[in-house]
């Protein structure tokens, strides 16, 4: 026999606060600091290229992705009943 009604699924960097805490730090850091090659470079009056920009956008990408796993969206919205 199948359930009908499965629990909510299992967070991927696990539920502690924490774990959450401690990776999502982590990830913003790693963004500042891939964020900071470029920024050095345009300081400097440097234009920049293609793999500055790029590097600038993975690095907000990164930032975006710990700011994520703070907040800890999945699981927090309630399913509608029809």
């Amino acid at each position: 026999m199948g359930r009908d009604t499965e629990g909510p699924p299992k967070p991927l960097f696990g539920g502690c606060l924490s774990c959450r805490l401690l990776s999502g730090t982590g990830l913003l850091l790693a963004a500042a600091w891939i964020y900071q090659g470029p920024r050095m470079r345009m300081k400097r009056g440097i234009p920049p290229s293609m793999g500055t920009i790029a590097q600038i956008t993975f690095a907000l990408g990164v930032g975006a992705w710990g700011v994520v796993i703070l907040v800890d969206p999945v699981g927090k919205q309630l399913r509608k009943e029809p």
